[in-house]
């Protein structure tokens, strides 16, 4: 569609506008960036955002572009609008015939020459301004120069300041150093990324292996500053009024600071937390992979499956461990190899999505081999990494030859006696019979046909007996069968009902059922109510070696090989090559079914020395030694003697003697166990604990609290089950004998 000539001005007025609004906006972003990297305050940082808005804005003005100076603009920036580009502003009813043909002239004019010109703005230089500023504050964030324009940094609040006591009052002289700055700062290790990182909280949160700087300014001169972590001294380094020292963050605990003025006299701090945040070992998720997965021979033996690997601070790497079992028995052969993912593992990515697929042909696989695999992943710590591992995945392709012995109920017995592998041969006699046909006599193919239909309805009988059935016709007696001959001769039969297995006769399954059913109705008394839930071993469905789901796959073999030998029987059997087929497929299953996989690890014993071999020389063999800790000691007992003290120093109003205090030594160190998992319930205990093992004179509230808050660190004692004393005395008996005969 053509576009008119004012609708181009309007277009071009609000392009123009929308370039000022955008210089306005990038001058007013990173100057709120810069200010925030320099004073880590978020309100500064928007105050600047603000001010710096308003004052490009009054300078850039973006209303002030209309339509007039569109057009002014428009008639300087080309000489082929001969200055008239004003006319397209005006409507067509208002000019004469040649103002209108000179405005039909310009119109089409200016939509070939607005294509080349451009508005009048600075955007260019608003980009370059911008970045500058942001990297001009990211600098000064990364070195530290920020540190002098962060006013907050070294101002001490009242909850994070930290106070001295002196621990002898009348050792003091002089005026009490006051503490002016405090800040901690943390390096982070060097895998993690992280930026260092730095408060004027004592209490200390940080990755293990974290480097931690304390800096500590006094408003007056001080002798001597330590640091005093879990029983550890460490004496920090002066420069003029500052202290500093640094440690590396390995486990959790406690610190507090002590200090010693010019006179002499000790001051102690408050007790503060150390919390180490360990490293997470990677997470691996697999994603369409079956924990078992089995394939025929014939099969497109392929595994397919992708693998999710996150880790908190970036993965190294990532491999599969695949193991191949070959053989059975004691001949069992084991081939171990590492696989890499079909996908590149790009190293310090916290998340990897990675794919595999497994070929078990090109993994030289056959029948009856077995594939075990797991996925290994290492993270980025340093200096030993993290490494996780998935679970064991496997992967079988069935053996169509041998199936070792089946496991049943943890047995690893053969419930298989051997005549239940004689149905492969089965199918192969039948299957040399099809390919005989034509090539033989037609009385020798049906006699063969016949043959192998009696050889299969054998196998059926001896498949029912070893389920507990009764022989076909007759009673198993001792292994012979002994026919039954008491039927009705002169009823008519019809010549196929031996051999067809009729699930519609209703001579047979019906009759039988509202035989069983009337039966049971007539006995359900004298069975009595737990007689459904019971396990019969008198039932012929419930006295074969097989749980009950073995026994119908069992049950369904027995039903599919009716049908086999049918059409043998009919010497069809080219018919009867599938049933077989699918009855012996039954039976591998039933075979295999329990079958455990266990992954074998070979032992490799440690090279033998030819030199000392047979030596006797035993100047190496050191005596064994074993330190056990006992479960049964009392882990709170330096925590019971030291109430049991508190109580004697409050009742004789004493001071503390030096075998005090090394009681009350072990027992902050049982304190402390409890304390780094419930600081906020035991730390305070803690350090009125340490204050009693540091102060001359203890007053009376002090030894209350400590006792206090040891009585809560103790468990509760669990009670147990006494026999009740009962009263004495022959007073007693008689009085119990009186109230007996006055009941």
């Amino acid at each position: 569609m053509k576009q008119t000539g004012k609708s181009i001005l309007i277009r071009f007025q609000k392009q123009w506008q929308i370039w000022l609004w955008l210089e306005v906006f990038l001058y007013a972003f990173s100057s709120a960036i810069l200010v925030w990297f320099l004073t880590q305050n978020w309100f500064l940082s928007l105050i600047s955002f603000a001010l710096i808005f308003v004052m490009a804005l009054l300078f850039k003005k973006p209303w002030e572009i209309d339509l007039e100076k569109t057009s002014n603009y428009i008639d300087a920036s080309s000489n082929k609008l001969e200055y008239s580009s004003w006319l397209l502003l005006q409507e067509p009813t208002e000019l004469s015939g040649l103002a209108k043909l000179q405005q039909q002239k310009i119109s089409n004019a200016l939509e070939a020459e607005i294509k080349r010109i451009k508005p009048e703005h600075h955007l260019k230089t608003a980009i370059i301004t911008s970045v500058l500023l942001v990297v001009i504050g990211y600098l000064g964030f990364y070195t530290g120069i920020s540190e002098i324009f962060n006013f907050n940094r070294n101002a001490i609040s009242e909850e994070e300041n930290m106070s001295f006591e002196p621990i002898d009052f009348l050792a003091v002289k002089q005026q009490v150093p006051v503490l002016k700055n405090q800040l901690v700062t943390i390096n982070h290790p060097s895998y993690t990324g992280l930026t260092t990182t730095s408060t004027s909280k004592m209490n200390i949160k940080a990755l293990e292996g974290s480097r931690v700087t304390w800096n500590l300014q006094f408003d007056a001169s001080v002798d001597s500053v330590s640091l005093e972590s879990m029983g550890k001294h460490r004496k920090m380094m002066k420069t003029n009024l500052s202290f500093s020292g640094s440690t590396t963050l390995n486990n959790s605990g406690f610190y507090n600071f002590k200090f010693t003025d010019t006179s002499g006299a000790t001051y102690s701090s408050d007790l503060f937390t150390i919390e180490v945040i360990k490293d997470k070992t990677p997470v691996i998720r697999l994603d369409n992979l079956k924990q078992f997965t089995s394939f025929e021979y014939t099969d497109n033996k392929v595994l397919n499956f992708g693998a999710l690997i996150i880790d908190d601070f970036g993965v190294a790497n990532a491999h599969i461990i695949a193991t191949v079992s070959k053989g059975t028995g004691e001949s069992v052969k084991f081939r171990e190899e590492q696989l890499e993912f079909d996908t590149p593992v790009s190293s310090g990515k916290k998340q990897l999505n990675l794919s595999k697929t497994i070929d078990l042909d090109q993994m030289n696989m056959e029948p009856g081999d077995e594939l075990y695999f797991y996925i290994e992943a290492k993270d980025l710590k340093q200096p030993k990494e993290n490494t996780a591992r998935s679970e064991t995945y496997f992967a079988v392709i069935k053996d169509t030859i041998n199936y070792g012995p089946g496991v049943e109920g943890g047995l690893g017995v053969d419930l298989m006696p051997d005549y239940f592998r004689s149905q492969r041969q089965l199918i192969i006699d039948t299957e040399k019979l099809i390919a005989q046909s034509g090539k033989i006599s037609k009385e020798e193919f049906n006699s063969t046909s016949n043959d192998l239909g009696f050889d299969q309805k054998s196998l059926r009988l001896k498949y029912g007996q070893f389920m507990g059935d009764e022989a076909e016709g007759a009673i198993a007696n001792g292994g012979e069968i002994i026919e039954d001959n008491d039927h009705d001769h002169d009823q008519e039969e019809d010549p196929l009902t031996e051999y067809s297995h009729a699930h519609d006769s209703d001579n047979e399954h019906n009759l039988v059922a509202d035989s069983h059913d009337h039966d049971q109705d007539e006995n359900k008394e004298e069975e009595g109510p737990l007689a459904d839930y019971l396990h019969d071993h008198g039932d012929p469905e419930s006295s074969s070696l097989f749980t009950d789901s073995l026994k119908s796959k069992l049950r369904q073999a027995l039903n599919i090989m009716w049908d086999a030998e049918l059409h043998l029987r009919l010497y069809k059997p080219e018919k009867s090559l599938p049933y077989q087929y699918e009855a012996l497929e039954l039976i591998q299953e039933i075979k295999n079914s329990a079958r455990i996989y266990v992954h074998r690890i070979g032992f490799d014993p440690p090279p033998i020395k030819e030199n000392a071999r047979l030596s006797g020389d035993l100047k190496d063999i050191d005596n064994f030694n074993k330190k056990e800790e006992r479960d049964d000691l009392d882990q709170y007992l330096s925590i019971k003697q030291t109430i049991l003290r508190l109580e004697e120093l409050k009742i004789s109003d004493s001071k503390p003697k030096d075998t005090d205090r090394k009681l009350f030594k072990k027992a902050g160190n049982e304190l402390a166990k409890k304390a780094i998992a419930e600081p906020g319930r035991f730390l305070k205990t803690l350090q009125q604990l340490k204050q009693l093992g540091e102060r001359q004179q203890i007053s009376q509230e002090l030894i209350i609290e400590v006792q206090k808050g040891l009585l809560k660190a103790l468990p509760k004692i669990a009670l147990e089950p006494q026999r009740q004393g009962s009263f004495g005395g022959k007073l007693n008996e008689l009085v119990l004998k009186e109230l007996e005969l006055n009941e």
